[in-house]
């Protein structure tokens, strides 16, 4: 693991670093499993960090724009529809995983959206 507030950086890459926990920690994890049912709330203790309002906003944005390509969907942009619906499945991990993932994926993501709406009516921009 390489909680965000504990662990230190990496000197060459500037990444955190991972640590190891003992048995000593499964009690903590419990009791964060327990509090599940806070997640989304406003008593959420992780819901105010920047991956979390960054997930959320990715979750707007792929609604708008599930909504965007379906209004405009033809048997000829099909197949890129399905390439967009499936973009989320290419953000994967934790921290500084995810945000490598995630960089990754919007530029995929949008290298398609070019494809789709060169043969389609055109989009509406999506939630900023």
């Amino acid at each position: 693991m390489a909680p965000p507030l504990l662990a230190r950086r990496d000197k060459t890459t500037g990444l955190p670093r991972k640590m190891n926990f003992g048995p000593w920690l499964l009690p903590a994890f419990r009791l964060l499993a327990k509090l599940k049912f806070l997640r989304g709330t406003a008593f959420d203790p992780f819901g105010r960090s920047l991956e979390r309002r960054t997930e959320r906003r990715l979750i707007a944005d792929y609604e708008v724009l599930l909504d965007n390509v379906l209004s405009s969907l033809t048997p000829e942009n099909h197949h890129l529809a399905v390439g967009l619906a499936a973009i989320p499945e290419k953000i994967r991990g934790f921290g500084h995983v995810k945000q490598r993932h995630l960089v990754a994926a919007k530029a995929d993501e949008a290298a398609l959206l070019e494809q789709y709406a060169a043969g389609s009516p055109p989009l509406l921009k999506a939630a900023e």
